[in-house]
């Protein structure tokens, strides 16, 4: 008899929208710095919980291509915590065979953290347990409309094709499944630009919670909630299709 699947044979693409760290600080009479100190803890929490959840994947939205509209310092510091964190775990990363890639555009940030990108990439690339890329000046819509202008020149137009030209653009890598399933925290109901393409088939779902807020055990319930979904793709349900 063939053994019933466990959640370590999924290998789920889950991507999560990081929301509500400036939230969570004011809520504490915190800077939006301090907030987003404390939404590093919380991807800490949930990369370690991740492979054990059946998660293969998992893609966290850092930094929008929109959030240069903020203040000046607050990007500062966002980006300046981004190299931090880069720098600080790709060792440890590497050493649990956990693969860090950064997707996005790379023309637009700071040398130093390009520095730091390329290196975790480098000390991680033989990672097999569980992929983690970090969306960093990344804008869906951007990355979709330079795809598709690549695309012009190429012999062969199929969404296969389509799929690798966009890995291309955004650092991706060749190989990324789409999105099983799509978390954002903090109590908003949008995809804000993420990964509009890989998404197309994703489950919702929206956490009330801050991200700072935000445990392994949230996850782990959201994984729960994942399974006991129906996944159609456009077919009858199960029920209605055998009658």
């Amino acid at each position: 008899m063939k053994a019933a699947p466990t959640h370590l044979d999924l290998k789920l693409h889950v991507a999560i929208l990081l929301d509500g760290n400036g939230r969570w600080a004011a809520a504490r009479g915190l800077t939006r710095s301090e907030g987003h100190r404390a939404g590093v803890a919380a991807v800490r929490r949930v990369v370690g919980v991740a492979p054990s959840l059946g998660i293969g994947t998992l893609t966290l939205y850092a930094f929008s291509a929109n959030n240069w509209n903020r203040p000046a310092g607050e990007v500062s510091a966002l980006l300046a915590l981004l190299e931090d964190f880069l720098r600080a775990e790709a060792a440890e990363c590497a050493a649990r065979g956990i693969r860090l890639r950064v997707i996005g555009r790379r023309d637009r940030i700071p040398a130093t953290l390009v520095d730091a990108m390329d290196r975790a990439e480098r000390v991680t690339a033989g990672g097999r347990v569980l992929e983690v890329r970090i969306a960093l000046d990344y804008s869906s819509r951007d990355a979709i409309l330079r795809a598709a202008c690549w695309l012009m020149s190429s012999l062969e137009v199929s969404e296969n094709e389509f799929s690798r030209r966009l890995a291309q653009v955004t650092h991706a890598g060749p190989s990324t499944p789409d999105v099983d399933l799509l978390i954002r925290t903090g109590g908003e109901r949008r995809l804000s630009d993420f990964l509009l393409w890989e998404c197309a088939y994703a489950e919702l779902l929206f956490s009330p919670k801050m991200w700072p807020d935000f445990e392994a055990e949230d996850l782990a319930a959201a994984i729960e909630d994942f399974l006991r979904r129906e996944r159609r793709y456009g077919r009858l349900p199960e029920a209605a299709a055998a009658s």
